[in-house]
């Protein structure tokens, strides 16, 4: 399988990003994560998929959510909001190799194969990976004023169209993980992207592995997107 030059540059991006210039260090825990000054880097890396909209559109994904009861945070409240959830999720996933990541307002939640373990050819969560799900699952849970975007990733083995399905299996399997958890399933949409988003190289078992991934993206539900479905 080609990568682009494209991808490659993005992955290398993400490999510099992930070294000790680019990390923060917590001084309580000694466990290292991306810093804020990085983050531009790590959107232009990643790519658009983790930039653009929210899988499925925000207006018709906030349909939803009034329908459902669910609130808005107002605008000056945002970034408070986010702040908290923030640490959290950084003190709920501390040692697991979770990078929390923070853009703007928005938040993303790493989980590369080490830590989002998924047996080849396999939707089913392991049971190394629930205890870091839980935790995720209860600090979510906790701030519903948010959508949550969840994306599923494999190696390069197989098939691009049976890649992309399994992908797309990986993250419904996480989603449906968290909803049993008690984060509400109308918050939460998910997307495959099969093989065409490394992280590492599929060269190698080790690189495999981390490919093996899902990550989350959690965006504020401002109170201009409920405002918008009444227009």
């Amino acid at each position: 399988m080609q990568i682009s030059k494209g991808l490659l540059a993005g992955t290398a991006a993400l490999a510099v990003l992930g070294g000790t210039a680019a990390c923060t260090t917590n001084p309580q825990t000694g466990e290292q994560r991306i810093s804020r000054a990085a983050i531009g880097g790590v959107a232009g890396a990643v790519g658009g998929y983790l930039i653009g909209d929210l899988v499925g559109g925000r207006r018709d994904r906030t349909e939803r959510i009034v329908g459902a009861g669910l609130g808005a945070v107002a605008g000056v409240a945002i970034g408070t909001y986010m702040d908290r959830q923030q640490r959290e999720l950084e003190e709920a996933t501390a040692g697991t190799g979770t990078n929390v990541i923070r853009d703007g307002d928005n938040l993303y939640l790493q989980m590369p194969g080490s830590v989002a373990e998924f047996d080849v050819n396999s939707s089913a969560i392991r049971p190394q990976f629930r205890a870091t799900l839980d935790e995720i699952s209860q600090t979510l849970a906790s701030y519903p004023e948010t959508y949550i975007d969840i994306y599923g990733h494999t190696d390069s083995d197989g098939s691009d169209a049976y890649n992309l399905d399994l992908s797309n299996r990986r993250a419904e399997s996480v989603a449906g993980y968290l909803a049993g958890r008690g984060v509400n399933r109308v918050r939460i949409a998910t997307e495959g992207f099969g093989e065409s988003q490394p992280i590492a190289t599929n060269d190698t078992a080790a690189g495999k592995q981390q490919n093996r991934r899902v990550e989350i993206r959690i965006v504020p539900i401002t109170q201009q997107d409920v405002n918008a479905v009444g227009d």
